[in-house]
């Protein structure tokens, strides 16, 4: 199969596009890499001993869209490119509802005019707002709290929409939890410029001595030890989920939502001993208070994913901390 796969050279587009070269794919990879670095499909190429097309373009671009699709044979695309930070969205909405939304219209709108009506997106639990009970499921009411979350349910919104008007399309929703880990070569990962947002690379840093200290944002929610519960998923699982969402298009047709997590939560204290035991590594941490906009606890119920793309992860919670901490100190992080 032929595979555009937008944002490419992202922390999780490089994942999946490892995956999808190692089965025999052909990828063509379109990165603006606001978010990203040449750098990353480079190890890409070295993990999977392939080279492929990449075009550093930005989807506000129509005509460079174009050109992608004009100098490529497609059969579907994976749509990862976006702006991505809760926190900026907030700050700078007006950016995100401009990006998101006229880059996913332009894209959408070429492959209409090539004929490819195949689609994976990158959504995001976020669609499940505040007021929903965990496990969350993919019939709940949607609801967002940041522009960024709002965008991805506008997106959800409209290729419904399309699919409704034009029944060739074929579309999966994939509404992630929390990924974190690594490729295990550890020549991909997660890479955030400055002070992560993520509780992950927050904790490699501290790991590492780049950061004094992590701070917990609540210790007094209704959970068994207090901190917040989160459905963390390894990258590589991920990824994996997305070649059998791929893999589903060829035997279905209008838009359907699928959660990709483990289907259970692990309590950000839970992460940080994990992480120890995983690594040897010692994590200075402390109770804060608890941020506004957070909930006590967000996981996945998966059974729609086993049922339809018969995929499940298998990734444990020490693996996930171990091929973090491996990608860091391959990558410079103090030993």
């Amino acid at each position: 199969m032929n595979v555009l796969v937008t944002g490419g050279a992202g922390y999780i587009g490089t994942h999946t596009c490892v995956e999808l070269l190692n089965r025999g794919d052909r990828v063509i990879v379109l990165d603006n890499y606001v978010n990203s670095s040449p750098a990353a499909l480079r190890g890409v190429e070295q993990i999977t001993g392939r080279t492929f097309p990449v075009y550093e373009a930005d989807l506000m671009d129509y005509n460079a869209v174009k050109r992608v699709f004009s100098e490529n044979q497609i059969d579907a695309v994976i749509h990862f490119a976006g702006l991505k930070a809760v926190g900026e969205s907030v700050s700078k909405p007006l950016d995100y509802y401009r990006n998101n939304l006229i880059g996913t219209l332009n894209l959408l709108e070429v492959m209409k005019e090539h004929d490819v009506k195949k689609l994976v997106f990158s959504s995001s639990a976020t669609v499940y707002g505040m007021n929903n009970e965990p496990p969350f499921r993919e019939d709940m009411p949607r609801s967002t709290t940041n522009p960024y979350g709002a965008t991805k349910l506008m997106i959800e919104d409209m290729l419904r929409d399309l699919c409704y008007a034009c029944k060739e399309w074929s579309v999966v929703l994939l509404r992630y939890f929390n990924p974190i880990g690594a490729h295990e070569s550890g020549l991909i990962g997660e890479n955030p410029n400055g002070i992560p947002n993520n509780l992950m690379p927050y904790i490699v840093k501290v790991a590492a001595g780049e950061l004094p200290c992590l701070s917990i944002y609540g210790g007094d929610y209704p959970t068994p030890d207090g901190t917040c519960i989160r459905d963390y998923i390894h990258v590589y699982d991920l990824a994996m989920g997305h070649l059998k969402a791929l893999e589903y298009l060829g035997h279905m047709q209008g838009a359907e939502a699928i959660n990709l997590g483990t289907g259970k939560g692990y309590s950000v204290l839970e992460v940080v001993q994990a992480f120890e035991r995983a690594t040897g590594r010692t994590v200075n941490h402390k109770m804060a208070p608890r941020r506004e906009g957070d909930i006590a606890a967000c996981y996945a119920d998966v059974s729609k994913a086993r049922e339809l793309l018969h995929w499940e992860a298998v990734k444990t919670l020490e693996e996930m901390c171990r091929d973090s901490w491996n990608f860091a100190a391959r990558n410079g992080a103090r030993q």
